[in-house]
């Protein structure tokens, strides 16, 4: 269904440290409860406190009110934004950083709507201020007199990793917040922070993530890209893979690349594509099940390990707590309280865990660009197909209305690089083995241990993901760059096993719109090449029956289209007669029933496809009634464009709307010769 573009997903959001924590806690507890907006009242009145460590702990407050629904109208109400703004150049570092944070999980978790009130109350003039002050500080040789004082040496590049984080949310839903990063030259301090990746990966990360979005549809900006820049890009991505989170950077840093492709002279262009694809190639052949299970058990010893030495510690000292003077010997460490662990002397680490993540989340990324690489040119996904059956320029014969195909799908294609690169790098095969789901090993692993548990789900975006890839790279290659015939059978097979392995695959939205997609360009490419289908027209019609009340318009056109390429192979074979009919009953149902046009309109087309020709369709259109049904409805839909289409369609899915209006039309006067040639 044109191209499929990267959604807005949940970001990963800042989390209060030290001792705020438990009032930032408290505060994510009352808010559930509380009716009124008091602790937002009252965290917001903390801001402007003559101390910097309460006015830490209100940011803190916020940072956790802000990831409940119930607390976000009262901010809006409250002018949290305005209030906020100001101290992302507080004087104190650790309110900068905390109010920088707080604003990430409102970007983060107020959707498209806040994050673009939050450009309306000018929140880029501090966050863009504060990224330039950060960036003159990493140029210091010095620590400031408050860098000292906090005896945080990190301290300017944690505060640019949360501003980055803030940037990237505002971008990714403000077209306004693009234009001012444009402007105030957003893009060198942000290439100068990429640029510390060895030394500060996670900052390097969150840059990329930024540079992926607004290098997007963004012509403006690429023309800022100077070989210099374009030097840290390749820097980051050609750098060694030491971990999971700097494969995780190389395979961002490739999408970003991938985004540049326009301003990288011709000559390059193959080697940059192969060079991004080795990445993605490289990032999805690693075996995430073995990964979930080599880093849970590193993290089991490491704790194992602590434990041990926590035990020796505590057997040595007896009871007896560490005095002062022992621990200013420690330098950095916090000085011991009632009772001295030696897990209070090292920073909190879950290493495993963040590995983990990454390695995940890489993957996802790449088969989201590898989706994008496929249909960079198509219109995107909330989109009707801007062809229809036929072209109105075209002769139409009604005597052979199957000659018009009755796709609706718009024909896609690949440069010759990309095409080689994808083949060359066994792209197909790894996509398609990502379509498989999660493994039982690995699900089990993050079901017992609950920090692991949320890996489970992005096992399953990952799948998703895969079943979106498989749905461009088979309707984009040969079928002998796929495999061949046995693969395409194979496959079919294989999303038939998925789909009914789930007895409730219909809750899950996001599987069941990705997976009805591949069926319907795998369904389709057999179709076309007459490769035998190994879905029973039984399968099919369950699959189909379950399916076609899902509340996504896009599983719905997917449902009714993959019909209409079974029943436009049915109807060429004999003895297809009841299932033809039962197939023509459903679409007929949906086509003047279902509330969405769109949806309607693809019915339509699908029973173009399924009886404009063969002795057993005829046979079937008759049984049904279809002339009659469709004399009937073909007012009523006319009506339904004209009332409806202008107010609720886009101009491209009112042109389809049209054509298969027009194409109703001589539907019908086909159908007309045929029952009078059937009819004694």
């Amino acid at each position: 269904m044109g191209k499929s573009r990267t959604k807005r997903f949940k970001r990963p959001q800042f989390s209060p440290t030290g001792s705020c924590q438990a009032e930032a806690a408290a505060a994510a507890n009352g808010a559930g409860e509380e009716e009124d907006d008091g602790p937002v009242a009252e965290f917001l009145e903390k801001l402007q406190h003559p101390s910097a460590e309460v006015r830490e702990c209100a940011c803190a407050g916020l940072a956790r009110l802000v990831q409940q629904s119930p607390a976000l109208p009262g901010l809006a109400r409250r002018d949290a934004v305005r209030r906020l703004g100001p101290l992302l150049l507080d004087s104190s570092l650790a309110v900068r950083e905390t109010a920088a944070g707080a604003l990430r999980n409102l970007s983060a978790c107020g959707g498209f709507e806040v994050c673009d009130d939050m450009v309306t109350k000018d929140i880029m003039t501090p966050l863009v201020a504060l990224l330039k002050e950060c960036s003159a500080g990493l140029d210091s040789n010095e620590m400031s007199p408050q860098e000292k004082k906090d005896q945080n040496r990190n301290a300017t590049e944690n505060i640019a990793n949360e501003a980055v984080n803030v940037l990237w949310n505002i971008c990714e839903c403000s077209s306004r917040a693009v234009s001012i990063f444009n402007k105030e030259g957003c893009l060198e301090i942000v290439l100068k922070y990429l640029s510390r990746f060895s030394t500060n990966v996670d900052l390097a990360i969150s840059v990329a993530y930024c540079l992926q979005t607004v290098t997007e549809d963004n012509p403006d900006l690429l023309k800022s890209f100077s070989a210099t820049a374009l030097h840290v890009l390749e820097s980051a991505m050609v750098c060694p893979a030491s971990s999971m989170e700097y494969i995780l950077l190389k395979t961002l840093v490739a999408g970003t690349i991938w985004n540049l492709k326009d301003v990288i002279p011709s000559k390059s262009q193959a080697e940059i594509i192969n060079a991004i694809l080795k990445i993605l190639s490289e990032v999805l052949e690693m075996d995430a099940v073995e990964v979930v299970v080599q880093m849970k058990e590193a993290e089991t010893q490491r704790l194992k390990t602590a434990a041990e030495t926590e035990d020796i510690l505590h057997n040595a000292n007896g009871d007896d707590l560490m005095e002062d003077e022992e621990m200013e010997e420690i330098p950095h460490k916090r000085k011991a309280r009632k009772k001295t662990f030696i897990s209070d002397l090292l920073p909190p680490t879950d290493k495993e865990l963040r590995e983990t993540i990454a390695l995940l989340t890489a993957q996802q990324t790449a088969l989201e660009i590898i989706v994008n690489m496929c249909c960079s040119e198509d219109p995107s996904d909330d989109e009707w197909e801007d062809l229809s059956s036929s072209d109105e320029s075209d002769a139409f014969l009604e005597t052979s209305f199957s000659e018009s195909g009755g796709q609706l799908l718009s024909p896609l294609c690949l440069s010759h690089e990309i095409h080689t690169a994808l083949t060359n790098f066994f792209i197909p095969k790894k996509v398609f083995e990502k379509t498989a789901s999660p493994s039982s090993i690995a699900v089990d692993i993050c079901s017992r241990h609950p920090p692991w548990k949320p890996l489970i789900r992005k096992m399953n975006t990952i799948q998703c993901r895969a079943l979106v890839g498989l749905q461009s790279l088979v309707s984009l290659l040969d079928v002998d760059h796929l495999g061949g015939a046995p693969v395409l059978q194979t496959l079919a097979l294989h999303l038939s096993q998925l789909l009914f392995a789930q007895p409730d695959f219909v809750k899950n939205a996001d599987f069941l719109e990705a997976i009805s997609s591949a069926l319907r360009a795998l369904l389709q490419t057999m179709a076309s090449k007459s490769i035998p289908q190994c879905m029973t027209p039984d399968q099919l019609m369950s699959f189909c029956k379950a399916s076609i009340h899902s509340s996504n318009v896009g599983v719905r056109v997917n449902v009714v289209s993959i019909l209409g390429i079974t029943g436009s192979v049915l109807a060429k074979e004999d003895g297809t007669l009841e299932t033809l009919q039962t197939i023509g009953c459903f679409l007929l149902e949906v086509a003047t029933k279902d509330p969405c046009l769109v949806v309607a309109g693809e019915a339509l087309d699908a029973l173009f496809d399924v009886f404009a020709d063969g002795k057993e369709a005829e046979r079937a259109s008759i049984q049904i009634k279809l002339l009659s049904a469709l004399k009937e409805f073909q007012p009523i839909f006319k009506m339904k464009i004209r009332k409806e289409g202008r107010g609720k369609y886009s101009p491209d899915q009112l042109c389809v709307l049209n054509n298969v209006k027009m194409n109703l039309r001589r539907f019908v006067a086909y159908q007309e010769t045929v029952e009078k040639r059937l009819t004694p």
